[in-house]
């Protein structure tokens, strides 16, 4: 071959391989954000105003797929997944993390936060931020916390006192805590997938169930519970979460723009639950299908008194200084 031949060929191979690395270069990063609700819920509504965000800032560089209902995964395999790398981020429940950290077991206890403000207070402030970071070691890191609401309890028969509850079946999110929060009130607690539960209450295999106001109307709870007590008695909030290895893979001028967009997204979607709670509230006593009950200050501090002792018997598993950082977000 001539020389100029030679040439030729390694100046055309020159130019395929600096055009195949620039267009490698430039492929998108693309984010999977899998969740198990409905789009209209705050949490599908956070995810995407995320999406939404991405594409107006940073289209092109990087691409949001938001997966709705369980689509991808359950909250159950949706950990597992990231850390596969099959999804970028997620939004479970915290009370699902008992496998990856113990800490986050704090938000189960029973009447530790007086209202969503507390918890608010509390998730920004040093310990809750501190807790972001809790499962980091299983590959795992929070990047916010997004609301639901508060829990109320719902029944075939009126709840007014702890006593009402005695031998009665309630369901509950697979933890711990919450299963002693109702042995407490010498109730029995069943750990049962969130999408049985109208199911087993409309069947009568169980009597009650504990949830947040959006989550008693969406998914017609109330509809098959003639009673709903007004407790307030725990919190309903979500991890956003993502693996160690993405997050620190993103370059650096991208991530902090990620996160901003993250952040704007949560912020949102915690005015969509903090105004849908109310919304839904009325709509449940607009239905006459089921009865609020109202506590007074003397029948709710009974609960307080049975339940309370949960926090001691989990203590060393969350840590003090997190419970005693919770009680002065009041």
């Amino acid at each position: 071959m001539s020389k100029s031949k030679v040439l030729l060929t390694s100046l055309v191979v020159a130019v395929a391989f600096v055009a195949s690395a620039s267009v490698a270069m430039a492929a998108p990063i693309k984010i999977k954000f899998s969740h198990v609700v409905a789009e209209n819920t705050p949490k599908g509504q956070m995810a995407n105003k995320f999406k939404q965000l991405i594409d107006e800032r940073l289209g092109g560089k990087v691409i949001v797929e938001v997966f709705p209902n369980s689509q991808l995964f359950g909250d159950n395999k949706v950990l597992e997944a990231m850390l596969l790398g099959d999804v970028q981020i997620a939004a479970p429940s915290l009370s699902k993390f008992k496998k990856y950290t113990k800490s986050l077991q704090i938000f189960d206890l029973p009447f530790l936060f007086k209202d969503m403000a507390a918890v608010e207070k509390f998730q920004q402030g040093p310990e809750g931020q501190k807790l972001l970071m809790a499962t980091k070691k299983k590959g795992l890191i929070g990047l916010g916390y997004l609301h639901n609401g508060l829990k109320q309890l719902s029944a075939s028969s009126p709840l007014r006192v702890p006593a009402d509850a005695k031998n009665k079946k309630f369901r509950i999110m697979s933890s711990d805590v919450l299963a002693a929060q109702f042995e407490a009130v010498g109730a029995m607690p069943l750990k049962k997938p969130f999408s049985e539960v109208f199911t087993l209450l409309q069947t009568r295999a169980i009597d009650g169930q504990e949830n947040t106001w959006s989550n008693i109307y969406s998914k017609k709870f109330f509809e098959v519970q003639p009673y709903i007590t007004e407790s307030n008695h725990g919190v309903l909030d979500y991890f956003v979460i993502t693996s160690t290895e993405f997050w620190m893979g993103l370059p650096d001028d991208l991530r902090p723009q990620i996160k901003k967009a993250l952040d704007e997204a949560i912020l949102f979607g915690n005015t969509v639950a903090a105004e849908k709670a109310i919304a839904d509230r009325q709509k449940i006593i607009d239905s006459k299908r089921s009865e609020i009950v109202t506590l007074t200050d003397a029948e709710r501090q009974q609960w307080v008194n049975v339940m309370k002792p949960v926090w001691k018997q989990f203590e060393d598993q969350i840590g003090k200084n997190f419970i005693e950082a919770a009680i002065k977000s009041n």
